[in-house]
């Protein structure tokens, strides 16, 4: 079986096909999915659509690429960490990518989840994109080591993962590992022990190959699974495995 670790179910494209993606995901051996808070304005919807569901779980938090909009502080996301579909704070971190200096406000975000974290015990969720030393100081500064959590979509080098690991944090590969041109990120996947590996898709986004270019939907978590597999020369169900045990040891608020 298979685990999807990182979604966004809750966004129009997922959202208005829910059904059909629910009956995919059984067909393909996906047992659960943790839908990704990105802003606070549509948590409450986001908590709508889990809460119907025994094998779909959320978290909370805000993007770093979510500039004018409601910042939560410690006591908030703690609180609303309480709920119990909720499992894990963000997704949260830093992106330099699409944004420029001055961002001292995306850091002071960074620094108040991982504050959030340690104070409710859940695990992070933490985005990095172009910003990866300052990611690393500020997990340091803050003890985000403490709690632990996953870098989710995972695409820097092996060192920054090697320096994460060493944090207490797990590290995902979506669909981006599939793709011909993603040589570095797939000698990664072939370095990566197994016990710190999780597999998600992110989706809508970033569609594996086959499907590359379409919709992504958490029922093709497994073509992640099958390219980790292929790299690393062991059996797609070692990868199940390890995935997801993995996943509820993460995220173990949530009753296996």
């Amino acid at each position: 079986m298979f685990v999807d670790s990182h979604c966004h179910l809750n966004f129009p494209e997922l959202a208005d096909n829910l059904p059909e993606i629910l009956d995919r995901m059984v067909q393909n051996q996906v047992t659960h999915a943790l839908v990704v808070s990105v802003n606070m304005p549509d948590w409450p919807g986001l908590m709508d659509l889990v809460a119907p569901h025994d094998h779909l779980y959320a978290s909370v938090g805000v993007h770093p690429d979510y500039e004018d909009t409601p910042e939560p502080g410690v006591d908030q996301l703690c609180e609303l960490a309480q709920e119990p579909k909720v499992v894990a704070i963000g997704e949260t971190g830093l992106d330099y990518f699409r944004l420029s200096e001055p961002l001292e406000w995306q850091r002071e975000r960074f620094r108040t989840h991982i504050r959030a974290s340690r104070q409710s015990g859940l695990p992070l969720i933490i985005h990095t994109r172009a910003a990866s030393a300052d990611t690393l100081r500020i997990m340091k500064e803050e003890g985000a080591d403490e709690i632990g959590g996953v870098m989710h979509c995972f695409t820097e080098s092996w060192e920054v993962a090697q320096a994460a690991m060493e944090l207490n944090f797990y590290i995902s590969l979506s669909g981006i590992v599939t793709f011909k041109k993603a040589q570095d990120l797939q000698d990664l996947a072939r370095k990566m022990p197994l016990d710190r590996l999780l597999i998600e898709t992110d989706s809508p986004f970033l569609a594996p190959v086959p499907h590359r270019g379409k919709t992504n939907d958490p029922s093709k978590v497994m073509h992640v699974a099958e390219k980790i597999a292929e790299l690393k020369g062991v059996t797609l169900a070692e990868i199940a495995q390890h995935t997801t045990d993995n996943f509820f040891k993460l995220f173990n608020k949530i009753d296996r």
